[in-house]
């Protein structure tokens, strides 16, 4: 074996095993076994965006979900009277969880601010895994409701941040 094989080789265990490491400290994941960690550890691929490339754009349905390994990304929301900020996200943060379990149409668009490195987890290697440990849904389900829970939850305690209007639209845990 020539040592550029040796470097690949050792380059993609440690980019395992610091994916195995995320996935455990993620709560989408961390309720996995580590058998299923492994597996979803390996699906994981890493992408690259510059400054003002979209991770994904309004009304799509990509199927994708992002862990941000470093870097900056706006979520905007375009209507009639133009594109608007509702806020932005950074490193460690999981988002698009929801994607992976079944069609979800985006309601905004993700866009790099600043030179980002993410994680990229297909519905479709999702899904492929999941066949694989069919009792791995119902954990999955759980976390993604605890997440919605708390989220809200959130919202209550914030309730400086809240105008009157948005306070009378609480409720998203009810479905």
């Amino acid at each position: 074996m020539n040592s550029s094989m040796e470097k690949r080789q050792a380059s993609d265990t440690s980019e395992f095993q610091e994916n195995l490491e995320i996935l455990r400290q993620m709560d989408f994941f961390s309720a996995l076994s580590l058998q299923a960690l492994k597996v979803f550890a390996y699906l994981f691929t890493r992408e690259i965006f510059k400054p003002g490339d979209y991770l994904f754009h309004q009304d799509d349905n990509d199927g994708n979900a992002f862990y941000i390994l470093s870097g900056t990304a706006e979520v905007v929301r375009k209507d009639e009277s133009g594109e608007f900020c509702l806020g932005k996200y950074g490193e460690g943060e999981f988002l698009g969880g929801l994607a992976l379990l079944g069609d979800m149409r985006r309601l905004f668009s993700l866009k790099a601010l600043t030179d980002m490195r993410c994680l990229v987890m297909t519905r479709e290697k999702f899904t492929k895994a999941i066949e694989q440990f069919p009792d791995l849904m119902p954990r999955v389900l759980e976390t993604m409701v605890d997440r919605i829970r708390s989220w809200e939850e959130r919202l209550f305690i914030d309730k400086d941040g809240l105008c009157d209007s948005c306070r009378k639209k609480f409720g998203v845990s009810l479905i």
